[in-house]
């Protein structure tokens, strides 16, 4: 995606002076890093990580408590008292970050920065998915109470390619790696790797054994270098729609320019290391798998299929390649709860028709999570889209499992492919909300911005 905005400003990520934990306050560094907020697997993995340290970053953004001015008072009140303790303490000046992370062959490294915000119709920051105000509203609150970004978006943008082509490694979806830089090679990846010869301004291996590598740039010739490459190119949204509603909500809060006109982002050139796209499954807490599956049966080919999980899984999978092949919408629904595997596919033409909204494109109308809302859930399960209905769950093990408990049914999804993503962002046709996942997801944690540093 090279498209320059308006006036040939593209995208303009500038240097902040980053929050970050003092070692030497902590446990250490990977005790007191996190999911992004809406990946951590509540109750369970939210206790879990309250009590890997005291200082878990965790404790900002999912503060507990038993209202929502309370949570975000708590939030604010522990962000102060931790600076003023010297647990999270600035850095001596203004600094774009590259940040790594590798997981066995998984390689991905970007650029972490306050990007300008900009409005959608300037086509600079594609987002791809709806958003919900509820989560809007909670984000903009919290980030109101602290007057900090607690944790970075992903963006996605299309830079010049593998350099010269001589690297050679594996990027985040198994697919052929980035170069090690060299001639050739555009100015932002250039930083990059220049950077990366350097001494690591920290690192840490989290719990789940990824290694987090950080360096900070701060010389003028490389944030000049910087700045003018990305002027040239346009970003998509890979994770945080949410929060970059929230971020263009609270500037439109202020009359006056300021730290406020900027976000907290990391920038992952997917030409050099593409990203994975997985699903994002639903818990249906007070829906039994009895009842779904007794709806489901009146416009869907419903089979119950073999476990354990990860074969199940294989099926789902294999059932949406063929169905793709196959004449009739290609939609493939994994239903768990009841302790077996049910598969939902070939949905009746005529419930699609009545169901489905006209006046979008057919990539549109025929995703999973379009069908998944519009036919099963509305028409013909009547689960409202709220909080106490549904959850929206990254790992399918902890969705069954909870569906289990609760007696409600995990509904498991086979993931979009990153092309109608970026063709329908390109259409400025929203997905539903929580249609992908893509990653390797930034930890939550090594690098803070404070709205009252700049």
């Amino acid at each position: 995606m090279s498209i320059p905005g308006p006036g040939g400003q593209g995208l303009q990520l500038t240097p902040f002076r980053g929050l970050r934990y003092v070692a030497e306050r902590v446990g250490s560094l990977a005790a007191v890093t996190s999911p992004p907020y809406d990946v951590v697997v509540r109750p369970e993995g939210l206790r879990q990580l309250e009590t890997a340290d005291p200082y878990n970053i965790v404790r900002l953004i999912l503060p507990q408590a038993d209202s929502p001015e309370a949570r975000h008072r708590q939030a604010a009140d522990t962000l102060r008292r931790w600076q003023a303790d010297g647990v999270l303490a600035p850095d001596p000046e203004p600094a774009l970050y590259v940040y790594e992370q590798r997981d066995g062959p998984t390689l991905q490294r970007g650029l972490i920065g306050a990007l300008r915000l900009s409005p959608r119709e300037e086509g600079i920051v594609l987002p791809h998915e709806e958003v919900m105000p509820h989560v809007v509203e909670d984000r903009a609150d919290l980030m109101r109470a602290t007057a900090a970004h607690l944790e970075p978006l992903l963006l996605a943008y299309r830079g010049n390619g593998n350099g010269n082509g001589n690297g050679k490694g594996t990027s985040g979806n198994g697919a052929a790696g980035p170069s090690t830089g060299g001639p050739g090679t555009g100015g932002a990846a250039r930083v990059i790797e220049s950077a990366i010869q350097r001494e690591p301004l920290l690192s840490t291996t989290t719990e789940d054994g990824v290694d987090h590598h950080l360096w900070r740039v701060t010389d003028p010739a490389d944030l000049v270098a910087v700045s003018a490459d990305l002027r040239h190119h346009q970003a998509l949204i890979a994770d945080g729609h949410h929060r970059w509603a929230t971020y263009l909500r609270l500037r439109e809060e202020r009359r006056e320019p300021g730290p406020w006109d900027f976000g907290l982002v990391l920038l992952v050139d997917t030409a050099r290391y593409p990203l994975r796209v997985r699903a994002i499954h639903r818990l249906l807490r007070q829906l039994s798998p009895d009842n779904a599956l007794t709806a489901a049966a009146h416009a869907f080919r419903v089979r119950t299929i073999d476990g354990p999980l990860p074969r199940a899984l294989e099926t789902l999978a294999e059932a949406a390649e063929a169905a793709r092949a196959e004449p009739g919408a290609p939609n493939t629904f994994l239903l768990a709860g009841d302790g077996r595997f049910h598969l939902l596919d070939r949905p009746d033409p005529e419930l699609l028709a009545r169901t489905v909204p006209e006046g979008r494109p057919e990539a549109w109308r025929t995703l999973d999570a379009t069908v998944l809302h519009h036919a099963l859930l509305d028409h013909l399960w009547h689960v409202p889209d709220t909080p106490e209905h549904i959850g929206y769950i990254h790992d399918p093990a902890a969705a069954v499992e909870q569906a289990e408990r609760l007696g409600g049914t995990a509904v498991l999804m086979h993931a979009v492919g990153e092309d109608i993503v970026h063709e329908l962002a390109r259409q400025g046709i929203a997905m539903p909300h929580k249609s992908t996942s893509f990653g390797p997801k930034p930890a939550t944690g090594l690098v803070l911005r404070s709205l009252t540093l700049g």
